[in-house]
């Protein structure tokens, strides 16, 4: 794989990619407030049109909030839902920092996330706390979220929308993901695609593989 010319332009997920999350803590933490089956619609790799919603920002926080109380005991605060909800951003490793930046030096590096107004507020104030919000946002060309695009993964036209913005040949750029069908919605949009597994797998290790030349200091530690 090593001696496979690198792609013109690379395009990376954000949580669970670069970003540590754990779907399974909402679950939890939903039903200690009476939500028996939040995974019923709220999931990886399913969620329901409010989620949809939030995320292609046609939603306010606050009437998102409103939707998740409906669901909970009665007595449930606002903050106690807040807090549910949240928790599910876990945090980032600083060592990737060092690697996008270590990308962005030997291709045109892009994100991409299906992420909503709520969440992008609390972990971009946890980078800016921990490990630096700057550092990371100046390695990219462009940073895409998809409540401020209106449109979301796994959506093809998404993908194509992107490249067309950037100039990008669909064909030359690599998407690496975590959620499978987003994934399979880049490979139907023309572009070469990477399914990452953040449990068992560092993407820096696929990406030395693939070809990109990154230090020490971008792979996590054993």
């Amino acid at each position: 794989m090593a001696n496979v010319a690198l792609p013109d332009a690379l395009i990376l997920d954000f949580g669970g990619v670069l970003y540590d999350i754990d779907y399974d803590a909402p679950v939890r933490a939903f039903k200690q407030l009476g939500v028996e089956d939040f995974a019923g619609i709220y999931h990886q790799a399913f969620q329901s049109p409010a989620f949809d919603q939030l995320e292609c920002g046609r939603i306010a926080p606050a009437d998102f909030y409103t939707f998740l109380e409906s669901h909970c005991a009665p007595g449930t605060t606002r903050q106690q839902v807040i807090d549910a909800w949240n928790c599910i951003l876990v945090g980032m490793h600083a060592s990737r920092i060092e690697m996008v930046r270590a990308l962005g030096k030997q291709t045109r590096l892009f994100l991409f996330s299906n992420t909503n107004v709520i969440h992008a507020g609390v972990f971009e104030a946890w980078m800016e706390e921990h490990i630096g919000l700057s550092p990371f946002r100046s390695a990219f060309e462009g940073i895409h979220y998809s409540h401020e695009l209106g449109f979301r993964k796994p959506d093809p036209a998404s993908f194509l929308a992107l490249c067309r913005q950037h100039e990008v040949d669909p064909a030359k750029a690599l998407f690496i993901d975590d959620s499978k069908q987003h994934v399979e919605g880049a490979e139907q949009a023309g572009l070469e695609t990477h399914w990452h597994a953040p449990v068992k797998d560092d993407v820096a290790v696929w990406l030395s593989q693939r070809g990109f030349k990154l230090p020490e200091s971008a792979f996590l530690p054993d």
